[in-house]
């Protein structure tokens, strides 16, 4: 799921206020929900009222597609914003396994301390009991470890920078991002609390996924990582498509414009699998460069009336991805 914004003050039945994770939240937005099956290919997508909690699609968004598309029950994967108890016993209730990201300083002191003694090598994984139903994959990377001290290290030199330019008051005491790390020393002093910034490495390269699932744990972190093929999906659509801000008003114009969006998006993933299966050193930004100046003129031949297509002349690039595309590998 993710929102989609409107360059309007106006709302009705569809495009609705409501939180935006984007800042726009005097802007009316649509809830966009896209169904991928596996390696990214597009399925299908739905469309809700902005107003809503995203939680609250998440049962019908699969219900509808389950009945669209006669499939069976599916596994949820989802990142760790849907880890909520209220999430959980609703997917439980309607009887869907689910693989959640975990956040595993946020779990009970027990479950914490059995994370941290586990030994675990680069790419191993270890499974910690939840609940009777629920349990914890416990996985170490030290590509992870070494991205998130230097995510920790750049949180703590802002930190040391503010400090020292006196930019920190009292209120910005609290557990939100890297101010965590700070501390009063005495009634008007702010200082860095090295101590627990140490500590929290202990967590580096640690990531934990929530299920009920009866999968195999290398299955379940495989089966998280095709979430990468979504959030790329919303990427790709947000950006190099430019889904968004969307200037229409009547309801058949903003399905139209996702429904553009969507085929858009099916063709940019085949030409993409073209390129590759051709070992082409194109990049589909550059063949969207390279078709704005491919032409071509239409004949149609007097005797039969029938109508021939002819490409205008086109350079070496143009002419490798011409043919490439119809190969059709």
């Amino acid at each position: 799921m993710t929102t989609l914004y409107f360059e309007s003050s106006d709302e009705d039945d569809l495009r609705k206020t409501g939180f935006s994770k984007y800042g726009k939240h005097q802007c009316p937005q649509i809830f966009l929900g896209l169904l991928v099956g596996y390696g990214g290919n597009p399925i299908g997508y739905d469309l809700f009222e902005g107003n809503i909690f995203e939680g609250h699609t998440l049962i019908p968004v699969l219900e509808k597609f389950q009945h669209r598309f006669e499939l069976n029950k599916p596994i949820v994967i989802a990142d760790s914003g849907l880890l909520s108890k209220k999430n959980i016993d609703l997917l439980s209730e309607n009887n869907y396994e689910y693989i959640l990201g975990g956040r595993p300083k946020n779990e009970s002191k027990e479950i914490q301390a059995q994370i941290l003694k586990l030994s675990l090598q680069n790419g191993q994984s270890a499974v910690i009991q939840r609940t009777e139903s629920q349990r914890i994959i416990v996985s170490l990377s030290q590509k992870r470890a070494y991205k998130d001290l230097q995510n920790r290290l750049r949180g703590l030199r802002k930190l040391e920078k503010k400090i020292v330019s006196g930019k920190l008051t009292k209120s910005n005491i609290n557990n939100r991002g890297y101010n965590k790390y700070l501390r009063m020393e005495g009634e008007v002093k702010i200082e860095l609390d090295y101590d627990k910034f140490n500590e929290d490495a202990r967590w580096d390269g640690i990531k934990t996924f929530v299920t009920n699932s009866k999968l195999k744990p290398d299955e379940i972190i495989n089966n998280y990582r095709q979430l990468w093929f979504i959030e790329r999906a919303f990427r790709m659509n947000k950006t190099d498509l430019r889904i968004r801000p969307i200037y229409h008003r009547l309801r058949h114009r903003i399905e139209a414009h996702i429904c553009i969006s969507f085929t858009a998006y099916t063709i940019m993933l085949e030409l993409e699998r073209i390129l590759k299966a051709n070992k082409s050193t194109i990049t589909l930004s550059k063949a969207a460069e390279l078709t704005k100046r491919i032409y071509q003129i239409n004949v149609m031949l007097p005797s039969s009336g029938k109508t021939r297509q002819y490409p205008l002349t086109m350079d070496e690039q143009q002419r490798e991805l011409y043919l490439m595309v119809l190969k059709k590998t």
